[in-house]
């Protein structure tokens, strides 16, 4: 699997992780082996958020025993990020996933409170080693600067946004900000919802052919594309062990820049949105 520096944190991260929103809708013991299967085979990049139901229940029990692989990163929601909310809702996360720490630990998208109150209640739990990092996630072009205004240079670990081929909105200015700041954008529904091209539409029959290309499979091409900029990760779900295996053989996947331009062109980027795209 390849790993890459993940912003200013210092320690390489797997460049496929593992996404676990509505993991818990999914028969327990096969979602916890198939986070587990993922692990194996390098997706040590694990996200979760309190947002999620019990999936960080689901992540602590695939975890037991091999915390020390794993990068776990979780949420806490905008309503909860006081700065003695923020301190509050990750001591909660911490007890679910059965851990001392996370490696980051994100505000999941902008809402009521300060961001300079938020960040303060990331910085105490740094200080007391139940965080290493902090970053943001659903944040435009305005909220990165307030947020990089409000957190300082060099804190913020990543962006977590929204990405997938046929959502590209971030590539307008999130993307090249995040580049340009040290910042690690990592793409959350890379599949997208349900609507992922199939063989019967023009892109779709484009991935076929690259995925045959190469002995893959369509979802690997895609998951190769998402992350063709040096600080790009991508961290599908999976609810069997067969579905982790397959997300994990995009890690060693190449792609030409040949196969780049056609997927570029089958799967346009559009006009930038008013606002930027998130769920």
């Amino acid at each position: 699997m390849e790993q890459r520096p993940f912003g200013p944190v210092p320690r390489a991260v797997a460049v496929i992780g593992q996404g676990t929103w509505y993991i818990d809708d999914a028969h327990r013991p096969t979602a916890v082996a198939a986070l587990r299967r993922g692990l194996d085979l390098g997706m040590t990049h694990f996200d979760t958020a309190e947002m999620y139901g019990d999936a960080e229940a689901v992540v602590g029990e695939a975890i037991a025993g091999r915390r020390d692989e794993v990068f776990l990163v979780s949420k806490v929601l905008p309503g909860n990020a006081s700065r003695a909310g923020t301190t509050a809702a990750c001591e909660r996360s911490l007890a679910r996933l059965r851990t001392d720490r996370l490696d980051c630990y994100l505000l999941h998208w902008p809402g009521p409170h300060p961001l300079g109150d938020t960040f303060a209640g990331f910085e105490r739990l740094r200080e007391q080693g139940k965080i290493l990092s902090w970053g943001v996630s659903n944040f435009d072009v305005p909220n990165l600067d307030a947020a990089w205004k409000a957190g300082g240079e060099g804190r913020i670990a990543c962006n977590q946004v929204l990405y997938h081929l046929e959502e590209r909105a971030i590539e307008h200015a999130v993307q090249p900000w995040c580049e340009a700041h040290c910042v690690a954008v990592v793409a959350y529904s890379p599949f997208g919802h349900g609507s992922f091209p199939g063989p019967s539409t023009p892109g779709g029959r484009l991935l076929q052919r690259i995925a045959a290309n190469h002995g893959a499979t369509a979802r690997q091409v895609a998951l190769r594309f998402l992350v063709r900029r040096p600080a790009s990760f991508t961290i599908p779900k999976a609810s069997s062990p067969e579905h982790a295996a397959d997300n994990a053989g995009a890690g060693a996947l190449s792609l030409t820049e040949a196969e780049f331009i056609q997927l570029d062109a089958a799967f346009p980027l559009g006009p930038r949105p008013r606002r930027l795209p998130m769920l």
